[in-house]
């Protein structure tokens, strides 16, 4: 068994700040690239980028991250480590939103999360642009650089702010994922698409947006963002309401106040639909 100090359980707020502490630098070497073309950029599939940059900064973060906690694992994009940990794994994006982080905009971000077993207890989501760290840690709140953040308090769909995300090369379900937003836009007061899913989710916990939903996600887009939204008093589900979101590649993420309504439509139109 691998060793790993009971007091670890309860120093979560410790392990948040050094956490933050590493995004933000992480975050100073996207910054230093974002308008230059002095990078590499391949692609691992249609319309799937990384470049350079993303695997420098995923390097940089890991090799800081296993100062913290040197028995956790990682799920990480670039693959940096394929270390499995028995307790503790950390899971990585170093740029969430590379396509956005290539034509030079923003938002792009650095996600980074803890999962302890099967639950995270630390989210750090650092948005690149306007420098804003939004972290949260199991029982802990939710921060914006230092101020405590919580969801909007929007009660119906008809009044909400909805953001969500376009498949870049899965379009099994596009047709009814299309039809879904055609409800939204004409249902709700409005529908946004920024390019980073971390950045979506840490919106709807600051109150920016009252609600998200996306599909073909993988973990690392999203498993900050859980911990971070749930501490400011958000939920989460699947597009069939259940709690496969961190692995399934589905999420609903909202207010609370509109989850039940918000949710179903979801299910409406997708149940059924595997992307």
């Amino acid at each position: 068994m691998v060793n790993v100090p009971d007091v670890i359980t309860m120093n979560l707020e410790n392990i948040c700040k050094q956490t933050v502490f590493v995004a933000e630098n992480a975050a100073e070497i996207i910054r230093s690239h974002i308008n230059s073309a002095d990078y590499k950029i391949d692609a691992k599939g249609k319309n799937d980028f990384v470049t350079e940059i993303d695997k420098k900064t995923e390097k940089f973060i890991v090799d800081e991250l296993q100062r913290i906690l040197p028995d956790a694992g990682f799920i990480a994009e670039e693959k940096s480590s394929l270390k499995v940990g028995e307790v503790f794994n950390w899971i990585v994006d170093p740029i969430d939103g590379t396509s956005n982080f290539i034509h030079g905009i923003y938002p792009c971000s650095v996600s980074i999360a803890l999962k302890q077993n099967d639950e995270i207890v630390v989210g750090v989501v650092y948005e690149v642009g306007l420098k804003e760290c939004f972290h949260a840690y199991k029982n802990g709140g939710a921060w914006l650089n230092g101020e405590k953040i919580s969801v909007s308090k929007v009660n119906s769909v008809s009044n909400a702010f909805v953001a969500t995300g376009f498949p870049y090369n899965r379009f099994e379900i596009i047709n009814p994922y299309i039809d879904l937003l055609k409800h939204f836009v004409t249902n709700a007061q409005g529908v946004r698409r920024l390019g980073s899913a971390a950045v979506d989710m840490a919106y709807v916990a600051a109150g920016r947006f009252d609600a998200f939903y996306e599909y073909d996600l993988k973990p690392y887009d999203v498993a900050a963002g859980i911990i971070i939204l749930q501490e400011a008093g958000g939920k989460v589900c699947d597009f069939s309401g259940g709690d496969n979101y961190l692995f399934g590649g589905e999420m609903v993420a909202t207010n609370s106040l509109i989850h039940k309504e918000f949710s179903s439509i979801v299910t409406k139109f997708m149940n059924g639909c595997k992307g």
